[in-house]
């Protein structure tokens, strides 16, 4: 929010803890600045976020196994670090027709 020029539309999955009492009393304090969309309960096909687990896991499993957690920290920061260089790529998540609504 601090950069924004205008009004945030945050759309969040329904994770419990983004409706604590907290979370609520500060986004109720802050509404002129930002306005929160929940998508419906246990609706991965809606999220965004999803799009880059399959992608992650895939990359991941299409490697040689990994043997330690420092290997597989190595496999995973390799591959983010990948699509960090590829914005087209990260773009195409949002061409999935059920999360269009994030494009």
């Amino acid at each position: 929010m601090k950069d924004a020029k205008r009004k945030v539309f945050l759309i969040l999955d329904n994770l419990r803890v983004q409706h604590a009492k907290l979370v609520k009393a500060w986004l109720a304090k802050h509404q002129d600045e930002i306005e929160v969309f929940y998508l419906p309960s246990y609706s991965p096909e809606l999220n965004p976020d999803e799009m880059l687990n399959v992608d992650l896991k895939q990359a991941v499993t299409t490697k040689a196994p990994a043997r330690t957690k420092g290997q597989l920290l190595k496999t995973t920061t390799s591959h983010m670090r990948k699509l960090q260089k590829s914005p087209e790529r990260v773009k195409s998540y949002f061409e999935h027709a059920p999360v269009k609504y994030a494009a």
